[in-house]
């Protein structure tokens, strides 16, 4: 299994967007510099009042499909 870690910042209003469709992915660029894109779906159970803020960590199986997003204490 594979792992990417990055920080997140998205305020509640701009997450909305997300929420209603109006952006299918998010694009971020992780601790070693790539950038990478994933569904926005995954962000839900991430969401609070002020919006998705914190550190993450994707990780993905052997073929690079994502197993799970989880928050993280730190990158």
């Amino acid at each position: 299994m594979n792992e990417i870690r990055f920080r997140l910042e998205i305020s509640a209003q701009e997450y909305l967007r997300y929420y209603q469709g109006e952006v299918g992915s998010v694009q971020v660029m992780t601790v070693s510099g790539k950038t990478i894109q994933f569904p926005a779906g995954a962000l839900q159970k991430h969401v609070t009042q002020s919006g998705v803020n914190g550190s993450f960590r994707i990780i993905f199986d052997d073929d690079n499909k994502m197993i799970s997003l989880e928050r993280t204490a730190y990158l």
